[in-house]
């Protein structure tokens, strides 16, 4: 059985109004797997998932399950065990996005400044102009969100210790 630490990107906040543009999935046995645009579906999904027992996120309690459950009729917590590692970042204090926490860990990050509303953006300049550099920039943004997931962990999650916490100079 693996770990998997998951990601999505999507179209807004909202399943109401957006969808779903991008599933990342890291496994532990090193395997980056993504599923894009109209490969984003409940069977994809469920074949990526396969042999695995716990999926790992970063606000996915409140963000990336719910948006999965309601877009493709999914809950992933009936199958797999879920484990947010927000919750465990806010008992170290450590508060913020995922890009904040990285920085206060000192996970590096090879895409800088790329945020969730780029995402957005680069997947609708992937779609409305076939822009392929823009969805190879998505893809790789997504991919460093869910490697990073797992450095997020052991850091949190596999240390005995509290994590060091690198206080930004004001």
């Amino acid at each position: 059985m693996f770990d998997a630490y998951l990601d999505i990107e999507t179209t807004g906040l909202s399943w109401d109004y957006g969808y779903i543009t991008v599933i990342g999935i890291y496994l532990d046995d090193g395997r980056l797997v993504q599923l894009v645009g109209r490969e984003v579906t409940k069977g994809n999904l469920l074949e990526a998932l396969k042999n695995v027992h716990t999926i790992y996120t970063y606000n996915g309690s409140r963000f990336d399950l719910p948006f999965i459950q309601a877009s493709l009729g999914i809950d992933l917590t009936r199958d797999f065990q879920h484990h947010d590692l927000m919750y465990d970042c806010w008992k170290y204090n450590l508060k913020g996005g995922f890009k904040a926490v990285e920085v206060q860990l000192c996970i590096p990050r090879k895409l800088k400044g790329i945020t969730g509303w780029d995402a957005v953006v680069l997947w609708f300049r992937y779609v409305n102009n076939a822009d392929k550099d823009s969805l190879s920039l998505l893809l790789e943004y997504n991919g460093e969100d869910v490697i990073n997931l797992k450095a997020l962990r052991r850091k949190l999650c596999d240390s005995p210790v509290k994590p060091i916490i690198i206080e930004k100079a004001r």
